[in-house]
């Protein structure tokens, strides 16, 4: 089972979503206080399983409502996805991956771990 791992930051917190064999599968913005933090995680929690998925890589695509994950390149030519949630704002983002494949594997990934996933601190 994933979990999500809680960090505090110079500026504030972050969270990282692991999956069972401890790779970060999402990370979130850093939010300014602990409790901003963790209600971002009960949005990734309450939005993951629902959310469509846009593959902005693909011309013509049709775009999806929100909430939604969004797959797409970035500058180094690396496919990412972001989940958004009903109001658009990025909840979550991915690293980089060679394959969109992989990015699609990261999305199904977060929606398996993300509903349960317990919370805790990181030491």
């Amino acid at each position: 089972m994933g979990k999500f791992v809680i960090n505090q930051t110079k500026t504030g917190f972050t969270f990282h979503l692991k999956a069972a064999n401890g790779e970060t599968i999402a990370t979130s913005e850093v939010y300014t206080t602990l409790d901003a933090c963790k209600k971002g995680i009960e949005s990734v929690k309450a939005n993951a399983p629902v959310a469509a998925v846009e593959d902005q890589t693909v011309e013509g695509a049709p775009a999806a409502k929100h909430p939604k994950f969004e797959i797409f390149t970035d500058k180094a030519g690396e496919f990412r996805f972001h989940l958004t949630a009903k109001n658009g704002q990025i909840i979550a983002a991915s690293e980089g991956y060679k394959a969109k494949a992989s990015a699609a594997n990261g999305i199904e990934s977060v929606r398996k771990n993300a509903p349960d996933a317990p919370v805790e601190m990181a030491e």
